[in-house]
């Protein structure tokens, strides 16, 4: 059953060790082959009185010899090691059988995870019949227990005895062992890390410095390159942005330009058509007099004639005004012909005085017919 109250520990360090591993996949070869020291694995298993040794490399096992522990075969073998240079570059692991090694599963209060192996040492002898002076020990965490404020953790331990007499062995045949470990809970050698190490400090390997700082600034070189991958296209990107918004800022204004000089000529169109309509709205002063002029008799004269906003007044005296009403009705040129002051007539000439006013239309076109 799934534990909700359980604390969810995140380790950073195990994340970025398989986040390097990870990346290491973007190394070409070549480069890890010029850069690492270390290439394949030389796997040495104790058995009564031999030696089984061993070549691991990319998961395929090669053996290279079994010998008695004496001095002739060590020195054969020794002689068989030194003429192969992939044994010069590979490195060296102790794995213990059953008879040299014993594993054992603990419970521990969860405090105790902080420094698990100064604990266990302090409790040896409680759970195993040897103190911690007699044996070489290591312990591995394991997932979590099923109770809360627990954890579960291997125990791994050898006699000082037998694990010294295989590193002698080891180092007369001209190798320096990296690891020591148990056949039953054999390290996961391909992680090259979060692995237990039953050697002692003293016994182990040490790792140049020189290796280090070369895998050290191929790693940084790994990173500074997918920061680069990374960063590059959008600092492209962004540059490419910035040009297209400046043209654009180019290209807005010169669009504002542009439309203000077509508003500009809109304006100047617009206005040009309402001249024109005015002007077409209604014909000519010349045409309207040219009118008058043929539709009035000549016993009909005018003393007065005022055009203003399409409306024609005229004065004069007539025979007969009221004729002069049907015949500037017949003309096109205008319309809603009325008189706007009685009639009189003139005492003197007979004659009667009128005032009319028409409408002027453009029924009769620029040259108002009549």
């Amino acid at each position: 059953m799934l534990n909700l109250n359980s604390t969810i520990e995140l380790d950073f360090k195990k994340f970025f060790r398989w986040w390097a591993r990870e990346l290491s996949f973007l190394v070409p070869e070549k480069i890890k082959q010029l850069v690492s020291e270390k290439r394949g694995i030389i796997l040495v298993r104790p058995d009564n009185h031999h030696l089984e040794m061993t070549y691991v490399l990319n998961g395929k096992v090669e053996p290279i010899a079994t010998l008695e522990r004496n001095e002739p075969d060590m020195a054969e073998v020794k002689a068989l090691l030194a003429r192969d240079e992939r044994f010069a570059k590979a490195d060296v692991v102790i794995r213990l059988t059953r008879q040299d090694a014993i594993q054992k599963e603990l419970t521990l209060p969860l405090a105790a995870k902080e420094n698990l192996a100064q604990v266990v040492s302090y409790e040896l002898d409680r759970y195993t019949p040897f103190k911690p002076e007699q044996v070489y020990f290591a312990v591995k965490p394991l997932a979590d227990a099923h109770e809360p404020g627990q954890i579960n953790v291997m125990l791994v331990l050898t006699p000082r005895e037998v694990l010294e007499a295989l590193y002698d062995d080891v180092s007369a045949l001209g190798l320096s062992p990296k690891i020591a470990d148990y056949e039953d809970a054999a390290n996961d050698l391909e992680q090259d890390y979060d692995f237990y190490n039953l050697l002692p400090e003293q016994f182990r390997e040490k790792t140049s410095k020189n290796a280090a700082l070369v895998h050290g600034a191929l790693i940084s070189a790994v990173f500074v390159l997918l920061i680069a991958a990374i960063a590059l296209p959008v600092w492209f990107e962004y540059r490419a942005v910035n040009a297209l918004s400046e043209q654009l800022k180019g290209i807005e204004k010169e669009a504002r330009k542009i439309d203000a000089s077509q508003s500009e000529i809109d304006a100047l169109v617009e206005e040009s058509r309402r001249l024109v309509d005015v002007k077409s709205s209604a014909p000519s002063v010349v045409v309207m007099l040219n009118a008058l002029s043929a539709l009035i008799k000549d016993d009909t004269w005018l003393t007065y004639a005022q055009y203003s906003d399409g409306h024609l007044q005229i004065q004069g005296e007539s025979p007969s005004a009221s004729a002069l009403i049907a015949v500037l009705e017949a003309s096109p040129l205008f319309d809603n012909v009325r008189f706007v002051s009685p009639v009189t007539q003139d005492k003197i000439s007979g004659l009667e005085r009128f005032q009319i006013t028409v409408d002027v239309t453009k029924a009769g076109g620029i040259n108002g017919g009549v």
